[in-house]
């Protein structure tokens, strides 16, 4: 099985990792998980992380053929729309992203001119939809449970997991967001897990607990064998009691209120009001 070229980018402020996948002998690439850089304090954007990417595929020659998401992430914003003025490519995301659009629709009150059809991104992918990148073909697949529009994307011997699962010494991601499920993302992670245990996964988070150095890359045979939440001796029910007492504890995402309501639209702001400048909503006590 070809083993693609990955480059992968890490955003330490919002713990992200963007992964540059390209062809193990050609030009054609795919950017999945980009990081617009933002500053809660003074409602600033930057493109600090997104130049790194776009100064890495101009070094390299690399030809974008797609911009890819694995969900409406809650803890960055997605510099997708800026990459694709820059490089190219087609933005794409799971096609559960109207569910998501729907909810949060509803939440910020948003007008009548935002779309929830998902049309905002060039691509919505459907479980086991394939695509090509360059010479190479690649595969969606659905794995919801933290969102219902989460995806991962199987290129050659690897797999890019999203918020789907962590390093095994971190394990799993959180099931409390609207649409979330603990049972559905246990199916998720077990159909990921039943991949040939050589499998290269790619996270998207690592958070390095017990300050140990960061990590992106894992395989199948670890996270079978070591995943604290999601190994081979975890049934069902006990991850669906674990993941609900853990999601107890948690804190709301510092940045989920302003992410979300920018990557549902693709990564684009909301259109400008009457003076010229662009809003993002606080709901108060609705989240």
């Amino acid at each position: 099985m070809a083993q693609p070229r990955v480059r992968s980018f890490f955003h330490q402020e919002s713990f992200t990792f963007t992964h540059v996948v390209a062809e193990p002998d050609g030009a054609h690439c795919a950017i999945i998980d980009s990081v617009l850089d933002y500053d809660p304090k003074s409602g600033r954007t930057a493109t600090i992380a997104a130049d790194q990417v776009i100064g890495h595929v101009r070094e390299q020659g690399l030809v974008v053929d797609w911009i890819l998401e694995t969900h409406p992430h809650a803890d960055h914003l997605t510099a997708a729309p800026y990459l694709q003025a820059e490089l190219g490519g087609r933005i794409a995301i799971g096609a559960g992203i109207t569910r998501v659009q729907e909810t949060f629709k509803a939440i910020f009150n948003l007008a009548d001119e935002f779309a929830t059809d998902g049309s905002q991104f060039d691509r919505r992918f459907a479980d086991g939809d394939s695509f090509e990148i360059g010479a190479m073909t690649a595969a969606a697949w659905s794995t919801p449970g933290h969102t219902p529009s989460c995806l991962c994307y199987l290129v050659g011997d690897t797999v890019f997991v999203g918020d789907t699962i962590f390093m095994p010494d971190f394990g799993s991601a959180r099931c409390d967001f609207p649409g979330g499920d603990p049972r559905l993302l246990y199916r998720s992670v077990r159909r990921l897990l039943a991949l040939p245990p050589e499998t290269r996964m790619f996270m998207c988070h690592d958070y390095g607990p017990e300050g140990r150095e960061y990590r992106w890359e894992t395989s199948v045979a670890e996270q079978r064998a070591g995943n604290r939440h999601l190994n081979d001796d975890v049934d069902e029910a006990a991850f669906v009691r674990l993941r609900g007492e853990r999601d107890a504890e948690l804190e709301m995402p510092a940045l989920l209120l302003p992410a979300v309501q920018v990557n549902i639209r693709a990564g684009r702001f909301p259109p400008p009001e009457d003076n010229g400048v662009r809003y993002l909503k606080l709901p108060l006590n609705a989240v």
